[in-house]
């Protein structure tokens, strides 16, 4: 029976690199980039909207587009990528992320705008999934999620540093400019993958029909069900953040940034905290994450009355958002030899989450049930998360008690 291809026989050194930290940072500017324009384009709404001479909610489907570029792209992309090297893989899939960005700031009306958009998000999942693998084979199997977190910060930091230089950016001297330098930043990753990330030669074996092989698994579905709807909580509650900061806990409107920075640095710290947890064991992490999740969204509307309590909470809500982390391990393992795909398909789930959870949470604002309520809607996606999480536990251990039995 073929190994998966990420694994390596017990005892096996990974990969020779002698820029291991290098590489591993050199995806994480990547991910920065990524973070800064898909979380930095809903702060500049109203900018973009205004140059371009359209309403808000006109506005609101370039942010769309990105998205559905997102949800399409990762397993298109990662299936006709499957043949080619991972080294050169990411260095497509960032120039194609750099140029769709470049053109962005580019654009002259608002449909060359929402094209873009689209194209931009394109890559965005593949990049992640194949980073992840890249990532993870770069070190011993024991750190393999440490190594995803640290390729992660990069996502995580964007939220506390890259979407306010971003928006300020585009407050100062304009919109265009915020795009040119996600473009910048795009390039910056091109040259350092270019230099520092080990060439691999590609699987023999790989091809599209395999990836697509991971569809057939069970435990694939299980793990993605339970970002798309588990993450789904943190959603709920970050939508809604400035409008509760305002008209429940009476701040004004320029204090939203930096709660938002403390929802940030809540996401940075679980990034750089759980994954060491997961190493050791990495679904009980997993059930934790989702428990810990299910009480902080709760407390969530006992919190929002006052603003240090709010904050507490909301920095506390942003650890739960090292489950993405954990679920791209989670998928490398019950992947089988399809890994591109299913590592690539977690950030169509979270992009599902992402939907899902606003979508639930504006129902229950406009139901009558309070601002506050969206976390109570997060807890319940987040307890939701947490019964699929157990189904996925009990059928590792069916399956464990069947191989035991022969």
């Amino acid at each position: 029976m073929s190994q998966p291809s990420h694994a390596r026989a017990p005892g096996a050194p990974p990969p020779r690199s002698r820029h291991v930290g290098l590489v591993i940072l050199a995806l994480a500017v990547g991910g920065f980039a990524i973070g800064t324009t898909e979380f930095a384009s809903m702060s500049m709404l109203p900018l973009f909207a205004q140059g371009l001479g359209i309403d808000a909610p006109t506005a609101g489907h370039v942010i769309s587009a990105y998205a559905l570029g997102v949800v399409v792209g990762a397993p298109i992309m990662t299936v006709l990528g499957a043949r080619v090297p991972r080294r050169r893989l990411l260095l497509i899939l960032m120039a194609m992320f750099t140029l769709f960005n470049g053109l962005t700031g580019l654009s002259p009306n608002y449909h060359w705008m929402l094209v873009f958009r689209f194209l931009a998000g394109l890559p965005h999942g593949a990049y992640f999934g194949v980073a992840a693998l890249v990532a993870s084979s770069l070190v011993p199997a024991d750190r393999r999620t440490r190594a995803v977190g640290q390729m992660f910060l990069g996502l995580t930091v964007a939220t506390v540093v890259g979407v306010p230089l971003a928006s300020w950016l585009g407050q100062a001297v304009g919109w265009r400019w915020a795009f040119a330098l996600v473009a910048m930043l795009g390039i910056a990753t091109i040259s350092a993958i270019a230099v520092f990330a080990p060439e691999v030669a590609p699987d023999r074996d790989a091809s599209p029909l395999r990836e697509l092989g991971a569809l057939k698994r069970p435990q694939v579905w299980l793990t993605l069900a339970i970002g798309a709807i588990g993450f789904g909580g943190l959603f709920a509650v970050y939508t809604y953040l400035a409008d509760i900061l305002v008209q429940v806990t009476q701040m004004p409107l320029h204090t939203v940034p930096w709660i938002i920075g403390v929802f940030g640095i809540g996401l940075t710290a679980g990034n750089m905290i759980v994954p060491a947890f997961a190493d050791r064991a990495l679904m009980r992490t997993a059930g934790g994450l989702l428990v810990w999740s299910i009480v902080m969204l709760a407390l969530f509307p006992f919190a929002a009355g006052n603003v240090w309590t709010l904050s507490i909470d909301v920095f506390f809500i942003g650890i739960g958002g090292a489950l993405g982390t954990i679920l791209q391990t989670r998928l490398m393992d019950v992947a089988g030899d399809a890994q591109g795909l299913a590592a690539a398909l977690n950030h169509s789930a979270f992009n599902t989450a992402n939907a899902l959870g606003p979508f639930l949470g504006g129902l229950a604002i406009a139901h009558g049930y309070g601002w506050t309520s969206p976390g109570w809607v997060g807890s319940l996606l987040a307890l939701a998360g947490l019964a699929i999480w157990a189904t996925s536990v009990a059928g590792d251990r069916s399956r464990v008690a069947a191989a035991e039995a022969c």
